[in-house]
């Protein structure tokens, strides 16, 4: 039985990915705090712009989330209890967490909270703990499998308890347990743990015999770099595990992959929604994420597996350094302007070209993503089939605006 409190939470590096997250779908979207989150690589928001972002979510109806789960030092705390207050403040719906000072934050300034998966919250006696101090929603590790999710929401509905679980369904997997790997601080000096993580488990390693001096590349299985959770297949399957919260992970990546995976697992969810009791399901939900996953191959993605839903992993390792995501993007001009009577908008080409047929991306801010096929434009105020550095382009579109940035996506060979 689906419930409707079920929510698609989509990730938000910089503004451009949270217009996106919205633009496709998401119920709710998290984002990062300067200093205190777990992807302190990405443009993270400052206590300035909080108000603009939780009325850009209140306009779409959606939840705000602010991430505050890194650990925190003692000359941090001040500054810390002032971010939480202003979260509090603007109306975010809640912080995620999982430093015991945070928390502690979060109730003195009656601020909602989560509990992020950093805590490694495994077992039911955990979730019974940080529910007793008021947490909302717990993201449960990674980790667990369904059958160990199964027992704790189990428990949760037959003792009553007033908090919600939350489970990753999609995005990077670590080596470490729930992410919390010490490899990159004792290798480069940055810490995982406080957002730094520059991933040293994703390289190539050259191992060495040092009796003979042999030496031997290990290249060909990244053997401490997983593969990406992918798992719009079993969906439904969460869903009637007790599963409230659907997190994609990927703050760090591109607005394309943002705008890809949300609205991929938005159209998974609404199906699940309006015909999870119909008889031929299963057939339909197969043939329908099928497709959806071919779509989600095309953005960065490192090859998928099911996590350790259906036990430990077996095959789990990328044999490729990078993404292997099936399309690329290439940077080719600006938008000029945008006609919205016409619906049409002017690119002035700085790079590559562009040719009938392309598959165009076109980024910004206040846009999002918009995504379109180049089948007719003109060329100069010319019908074309082409046009080269330089040249004005004037393509139907729906809104787009000045300045933002124009892709063409290519297939990777």
């Amino acid at each position: 039985m689906l419930e409707n409190s079920v929510e698609l939470i989509a990730p938000a590096g910089d503004m451009t990915s949270l217009q996106t997250a919205l633009n496709s779908g998401a119920d709710a979207v998290y984002f990062g705090a300067e200093g205190y989150n777990m992807r302190a690589g990405s443009s993270n928001f400052i206590i300035s712009d909080f108000p603009a972002l939780k009325a850009l979510c209140a306009e779409f109806n959606a939840k705000s989330y602010l991430a505050l789960n890194t650990i925190v030092y003692d000359s941090e705390l001040k500054k810390m209890a002032q971010t939480v207050a202003a979260a509090k403040k603007v109306g975010f719906d809640a912080v995620i967490c999982s430093d015991m000072a945070v928390v502690d934050a979060c109730r003195k300034a009656d601020m909602p909270f989560h509990i992020s998966t950093q805590a490694s919250v495994s077992n039911y006696s955990a979730v019974k703990f940080y529910a007793g101090l008021g947490a909302k929603m717990i993201v449960l590790a990674r980790e667990l499998t369904l059958e160990q999710v199964r027992h704790i929401t189990g428990k949760i509905k037959a003792d009553g308890l007033d908090v919600r679980i939350e489970c990753f369904v999609h995005g990077a997997m670590c080596v470490a347990v729930s992410g919390r790997c010490f490899m990159s601080q004792e290798v480069f000096g940055r810490s995982a743990n406080r957002g730094q993580c520059v991933q040293p488990c994703r390289r190539q390693y050259i191992i060495t015999d040092p009796e003979e001096n042999e030496e031997l590349e290990i290249g060909t299985d990244y053997v401490m770099s997983p593969k990406d959770l992918c798992a719009i297949e079993f969906l439904d399957v969460l869903i009637d595990a007790g599963i409230s919260g659907f997190k994609i992970e990927g703050r760090s990546r591109s607005p394309e992959y943002v705008n890809t995976v949300t609205a991929a697992y938005r159209k998974a969810i609404d199906f699940c929604k309006g015909h999870r009791n119909d008889a031929g399901f299963r057939t339909q939900f197969n043939t329908l994420t099928n497709a959806l996953k071919k779509e989600l191959a095309l953005v960065y993605n490192r090859g998928f597996s099911e996590g350790f839903y259906f036990g430990k992993p077996i095959e789990a390792w990328t044999r490729e350094y990078g993404s292997m995501a099936e399309e690329k993007k290439i940077f080719i001009g600006d938008v000029k302007k945008y006609y919205p009577k016409a619906g049409v908008a002017e690119i002035i080409m700085f790079a590559r070209g562009l040719n009938r047929g392309d598959k165009l991306s076109i980024l910004g801010p206040k846009t999002g993503v918009v995504t379109l096929m180049a089948d007719s434009f003109y060329t100069n105020d010319l019908a074309s089939s082409a046009a080269v550095k330089g040249d004005s382009v004037t393509i139907k579109s729906s809104k787009v605006r000045k300045n933002d940035k124009v892709y063409v996506l290519e297939k990777r060979m």
